[in-house]
């Protein structure tokens, strides 16, 4: 049973009667959101080895969490049934530190995963503001996608404060000019290195001709969630979220082959394809005066290029607040100039990032 079913059949058939019986009148909202690959729709069965199952979150308002929250989670480990579609409630320990798992028990409380928070402090948490009207660019830049995600996929159950949907509203996608900028980058990106997979293999370095295609690939995934306004999950979701994009039917077929390709040349061949469908999709955005969808060669080298900085070039020229047309050419959020996990992850160390893009 996928975890997000799961998650709503314990609200609705368990926490809901319980709060409305023991605390009848408290205004809350209802949701399953933040970590976890159930929040994205990816969790399979072997996701059930730690910290999968029934949970969700409880947002109450701030004065209320003091008189209430400890009182609804200990009401909770007493009135919970032990068993939610035929799966325990009850969350026990492993081997592993700080670690839990689905525990069947039969008398007792049980230790569930229904947390009692406030929106503001899971913004907080995840994003590093407390509320979502009027944000500021350098916060957009500044979020990772995986946190985006995980405060905007997910499912709400129930919105009695009438905050919690307005949020995941506003938060829904980057604002327009802003996702130019992203766009804009994203094309930079590729034309620093696109003629450098034939350069490379034309010297016997097939290896590095290989790593730079694969630094392709993922740029013209990364260009794929932009154009289609998706966001962009951490690495072990990227390609399977990827996979649901209307451009990967198109595309995939080039990237597999590119991957796996053992020279140079089929490398090349295939990006140029790649290169050519995602030149075909900007102008189908409408958003700047078509460009031309051709490869050519770069200078008089035997190098095809799609010249993606004409894209980026086309891009912010579209731009209209001067707030972004100020922001440092080619830099882009903080996903696509940073690697880390423990910089992406981290709300506090990412909105250090913010002088990066200087006094705008």
């Amino acid at each position: 049973l996928p975890g997000l079913q799961l998650s709503e059949a314990l609200y609705r058939e368990a926490v809901a009667p319980i709060l409305a019986r023991e605390f009848p009148g408290l205004p809350y909202s209802a949701a399953r959101i933040g970590t976890g690959s159930d929040v994205l729709g990816f969790d399979t069965v072997r996701s059930t080895d730690h910290e999968w199952g029934p949970r969700l979150l409880l947002f109450l308002a701030e004065s209320d969490v003091a008189t209430y929250g400890a009182a609804i989670v200990e009401a909770l480990r007493h009135m919970l049934p032990r068993e939610i579609r035929g799966y325990p409630t009850n969350f026990g320990p492993t081997h592993e530190v700080g670690v839990t798992v689905l525990q069947p028990v039969e008398t007792g409380p049980v230790e569930h995963k229904v947390g009692v928070t406030t929106l503001p402090r899971f913004l907080q948490e995840r994003l590093g503001i407390t509320e979502a009207h009027q944000l500021d660019v350098l916060d957009w830049l500044t979020f990772s996608e995986q946190a985006l995600l995980e405060v905007t996929a997910g499912a709400p159950f129930y919105d009695g404060l009438g905050t919690l949907t307005e949020t995941r509203a506003l938060l829904a996608y980057y604002p327009h000019d802003v996702w130019l900028y992203l766009l804009a980058a994203q094309w930079a990106r590729i034309s620093q290195q696109e003629p450098f997979v034939g350069r490379t293999g034309e010297v016997g370095d097939d290896l590095g001709s290989a790593l730079i295609a694969a630094d392709l690939v993922q740029d013209l995934m990364r260009l794929g969630f932009l154009m289609e306004r998706r966001y962009a999950p951490y690495s072990k979701w990227f390609g399977s979220a990827f996979a649901q994009l209307g451009c990967a039917a198109r595309l995939s077929p080039h990237l597999d082959v590119v991957l796996a390709a053992r020279g140079w040349r089929d490398r090349q061949q295939h990006l140029v394809h790649a290169y050519e469908i995602v030149a075909v999709m900007h102008n189908e955005l409408g958003i700047t005066e078509p460009l031309s969808t051709q490869a050519s060669q770069f200078h008089s080298r035997p190098f095809l290029i799609i010249e993606a900085g004409r894209f980026a070039d086309a891009l912010r020229d579209q731009i209209q607040d001067e707030r972004v047309r100020n922001l440092p050419e080619a830099v882009g959020s903080i996903d696509q100039f940073v690697g880390s996990t423990d910089v992406l992850s981290n709300t506090t160390v990412r909105r250090r990032a913010r002088p990066i893009y200087g006094s705008v």
